[in-house]
């Protein structure tokens, strides 16, 4: 049986799920998409030659199975609390978003739904998760990206912070996981999914660094814990949105794909 799948939000991400999934992925099928802009949205899916009726997020229970949300961080509770009160599944990529709305995770537990969040542009959730299976006593990351992925992010302008015109690195934010999310909304989602595999948004610590030299998002992490000591690092491709790696699709197509695949690999 096909999973129904609609995609909120047609932006860098969006778009690319749109095309592989009209393409065609055994499994699943376009079912339907919310834009906020319906009209650039339609003529952007008739370009295509896609077919997908355009609904509001509300109207998704009624025809979907599952809801891949990649929407501005605002939309999140439209998108999340009718497909969870139905029962059904989401999948957020504004992890950061999740943080201060625990409700949502009780809805799901409450009706049979389910949270899912991909691994996005962080390498090493698996590891993280079978490493909090038993002990982990640090976790801490460290995000280096261009100035222009930061540009505009609340934690910069509620403190006056600037990354106009920079000639060398600079750090920007040095804190716990949750702070970074709610700092930081559209550029590291990453870090709250980070937490949520590991021990919790105020034990995650991690830094922001703002840096001219770079053309890629990149990211370290440094988790020590009683079955392993690990350093993982990885240099993200930025997609047509700057603030959003391009891996980030792929790995929403990867963990779609497992949804209904015979052979399973990870975690």
């Amino acid at each position: 049986m096909s999973t129904r799948v609609a995609i909120a939000g047609l932006g860098a991400i969006g778009r690319v799920l749109a095309r592989k999934l009209a393409d065609g992925i055994p499994g699943l099928t376009l079912a339907c998409a919310a834009a906020r802009d319906r009209g650039k949205a339609q003529a952007w899916l008739e370009a295509e030659g896609i077919v997908c009726p355009l609904v509001e997020p509300e109207e998704f229970p009624v025809l979907a199975d599952l809801a891949v949300e990649c929407a501005p961080a605002s939309v999140l509770e439209r998108i999340c609390r009718p497909m969870l009160e139905a029962g059904k599944k989401v999948m957020v990529l504004s992890a950061g978003a999740l943080l201060p709305r625990p409700d949502l995770i009780a809805l799901a537990r409450e009706r049979g739904g389910q949270i899912i969040v991909p691994t996005g542009a962080l390498l090493g959730l698996d590891a993280v998760s079978a490493a909090a299976e038993g002990q982990i006593h640090s976790v801490r990351m460290i995000t280096r990206k261009p100035p222009g992925g930061l540009r505009g992010a609340p934690h910069l302008e509620r403190n006056g912070i600037s990354v106009e015109g920079l000639t060398e690195p600079k750090l920007v934010f040095k804190g716990t996981a949750r702070d970074g999310a709610a700092g930081f909304p559209a550029n590291v989602n990453v870090a709250a999914a980070l937490s949520l595999a590991g021990i919790g948004p105020d034990r995650t610590t991690m830094e922001i660094w703002a840096d001219p030299s770079l053309a890629r998002n990149c990211h370290i992490i440094e988790v020590d814990s009683d079955s392993a000591r690990f350093t993982l690092s990885i240099e993200n491709i930025p997609s047509e949105n700057p603030k959003t790696g391009r891996i980030t699709a792929l790995s929403v197509l990867a963990a779609l794909r497992k949804l209904n695949a015979p052979l399973r690999v990870g975690t």
